[in-house]
């Protein structure tokens, strides 16, 4: 199956994933998901990730572990939230002095730049600017 925007659909998934309460997605796997999602649990969104081999055309899936805190009854996700900033119909990218800060820096604006993809901290520190793929809080 072909998707004209795998990001969005990795961020949809694991948004749905949150809403529903499940422990974790699977979706295809891709080289640009994989650093998300490896940015992602850096960050202390996601307890962990594994690339698996798919079922039928050897297709490598991506299994994200959500994180959640608190006890059984009032557990919550550490995601509140996920957006998709740049799409392929509409690119949006950002100077180095403009990466966005998300929520006052409690969220995490992930980019990918010429040195590869990596958060809007980490792009300011390197001095690099970049397209803003998504932002996450």
């Amino acid at each position: 199956m072909t998707f004209t925007d795998p990001i969005a659909d990795m961020l949809t998934r694991i948004r749905n994933a949150v809403l529903a309460g499940h422990a974790q997605v699977a979706m295809p796997s891709s080289k640009i998901k994989s650093e998300i999602a490896k940015i992602l649990r850096e960050e202390g969104f996601l307890e962990e990730f594994e690339l698996a081999n798919g079922d039928q055309d050897g297709q490598k899936v991506l299994r994200l572990k959500i994180k959640y805190v608190g006890d059984r009854r009032e557990r919550r996700a550490v995601i509140s939230g996920i957006q998709r900033i740049s799409s392929p119909g509409r690119r949006i990218y950002t100077k180095k002095s403009d990466i966005p800060w998300v929520l006052s820096g409690i969220g995490v604006a992930i980019l990918s730049t010429p040195k590869g993809v990596m958060t809007g901290s980490r792009a300011r520190q390197l001095g690099v600017g970049g397209e803003i793929l998504c932002k996450v809080w």
